[in-house]
């Protein structure tokens, strides 16, 4: 199910949008809008469930952090390939 709905953006933003769907990197501006969204999301709660894991376990080393953000990275260019 969808809901359209009215949003405000700078000029700029929309150009840019628009762009982008007459160079193909999109299929509709509300498209690469929802795209945007779900990033932003998944990395908002991926931000809340690192938060909660240091307030239980401490701090998370770096290394591990390193490993997590490599791991992201291949999954997300194996998904865009």
């Amino acid at each position: 199910m969808t809901t359209k709905i009215t949003v405000s953006l700078p000029d700029e933003q929309v150009a840019a949008l628009r762009a982008a769907v007459r160079d193909g990197e999109g299929r509709s501006v509300s498209a690469l809008v929802s795209a945007a969204l779900s990033d932003w999301t998944e990395k908002e709660t991926l931000a809340q469930f690192l938060a909660h894991m240091e307030q239980v376990h401490g701090p998370i080393p770096a290394e591990d952090l390193a490993w997590a953000r490599q791991g992201l990275a291949e999954a997300r260019a194996a998904q865009e390939a």
